[in-house]
């Protein structure tokens, strides 16, 4: 088995290609059926966010696996993979595993250590649980990977400094009015983005706040927490010249504004500036606003390096979670390595009980005199002397799954305990069934069953 990590982002892609690689909420079910069906796939997760769309899988060959998965990307998103195919990046095994810890830790990020991503790839990690596209190994390692980035925030002081999208957006504000009193900021969206600026700005000194979202409830709650004015959709679009900035993080799928809009916003404007900053990935305003006179109009990548002058400390206190992730990483491999175990030590010990249950039938066909608490005795001194004869060979077998020659190991282990056997007898349907009942997917346990012992990942 191996895992890969298929994806592109802010680095590899601009938001007009990254735009059209994006999952709605809706969409995702039915993606990680979709990506689970394809080929070889065992395993699944799908990481989406404004700045990176990231399949994860665990498969049983590599080498093809891109291959499958870019198809799977060229059916869902209805684009000849010739479009596409440069902006991705893929890691395997060590490498992918390396990438994923960093992602998750916020290392990865546009704005370096924001702790955004972590609450994304927890939920991503959740949804592909609850669509039973994860199994063990997944299990595992997005665990891992959550309980790695909460530990790097909370003992490093990488989040010292207050810098995320929404703060480089409000920042930028800053360098283009100085301050924001006497200044009127329209917010469009009231999520988690939204409500992150809206803070910003009053923090920032902002006045008057106008929050906007799609139901006009969502935006009445979000105005409670900074004493804002709330406004529909609907009625933000006759509210448009009031505004001196205007940021939009919402979560829509076309324009929520266009062109003519702005354009007749600017008419009442009376030719004073009027400035955007679109965060929305796909984007929320239309990029051809910015033809419109005297509206300066800015996107998610023009924010990319406006909070510099925070992010040094920043650096400073990512070193010390590059050394983390090195040391779960060591972590996660020698987990896995046992795994490869787990079916021959499962055989030693059926082969063990069957030795000694033989052993007390014959014992008590031998011996019919013997009472039910001599017998029983019996059975437990016999049966603690058959566990103690195996502690020693099991602890040395996984001991020795992570080392180099851990598949000689293994095969020398089978041959010297007679084991192939109880191997042989260790059916499919036994396995898919005590996968079944542990959240393995079916293909995941045939793989298990064709397999004895798993190749170790290839280390970055």
């Amino acid at each position: 088995m191996h895992i890969i990590a298929v994806g592109l982002n802010y680095k590899t892609a601009p938001v007009e290609v990254r735009e059209k690689f994006t999952f709605a909420d809706r969409e995702l079910p039915a993606a990680l059926k979709g990506l689970m069906e394809t080929k070889s796939i065992m395993e699944c997760v799908i990481v989406a966010t404004c700045n990176r769309t990231e399949l994860y899988a665990v498969v049983d060959r590599h080498h093809l696996c891109g291959h499958y998965i870019r198809s799977f990307m060229e059916k869902w998103f209805n684009l000849p993979r010739a479009q596409f195919t440069n902006h991705l990046y893929m890691y395997e095994d060590g490498k992918a595993i390396q990438h994923l810890f960093r992602v998750t830790s916020g290392l990865d990020s546009m704005v370096i250590g924001e702790t955004q991503i972590l609450g994304q790839v927890k939920n991503a990690f959740l949804l592909a649980q609850s669509e039973k596209t994860t199994g063990t190994v997944f299990n595992m390692l997005f665990k891992q990977a959550v309980t790695l980035a909460k530990r790097a925030h909370s003992e490093t002081m990488i989040g010292e400094t207050a810098v995320s999208v929404s703060y480089a957006a409000v920042e930028l504000g800053k360098q283009i009015f100085g301050q924001f009193n006497k200044k009127t900021v329209m917010v469009i969206g009231a999520g988690e983005t939204g409500e992150l600026t809206a803070k910003h700005l009053y923090a920032n000194g902002a006045e008057r706040v106008i929050v906007v979202n799609r139901t006009f409830e969502r935006a009445a709650q979000l105005v409670d927490k900074f004493n804002g004015i709330p406004y529909s959709m609907e009625e933000a679009v006759n509210k448009l010249h009031e505004a001196d900035i205007i940021i939009s993080s919402t979560g829509a799928e076309s324009y929520v504004l266009t062109r003519e809009q702005v354009k007749e916003a600017m008419k009442k404007r009376k030719s004073k500036p009027l400035f955007m900053i679109d965060i929305a990935v796909p984007r929320d305003l239309d990029p051809s606003i910015a033809a419109v006179d005297n509206v300066f109009l800015y996107d998610i990548d023009d924010l990319e390096g406006i909070v510099q002058s925070n992010l040094e400390q920043r650096r400073l206190e990512a070193a010390k979670i590059e050394s983390m992730i090195d040391w779960e990483m060591q972590q996660f491999e020698q987990w896995y390595k046992t795994l490869g175990v787990v079916p021959l030590i499962r055989a030693l010990q059926t082969k063990s009980a069957e030795i000694h249950e033989e052993t007390m039938n014959s014992l008590s066909n031998k011996l019919p005199d013997l009472d039910e608490h001599q017998m029983k005795v019996i059975r437990k001194l016999t049966k603690s002397i058959v566990n103690q004869m195996m502690q020693d060979p099991i602890l040395r077998i996984k001991e020795m799954a992570g080392e180099k020659r851990a598949e000689e190991a293994m095969d020398m282990f089978v041959k010297l305990f007679a084991l192939e056997e109880q191997l042989a007898e260790s059916s499919k349907e036994e396995l898919i069934r005590s996968a079944e009942a542990t959240s393995v997917p079916a293909k995941h346990a045939e793989l298990a069953h064709q397999n004895a012992a798993a190749p170790a990942f290839a280390r970055p």
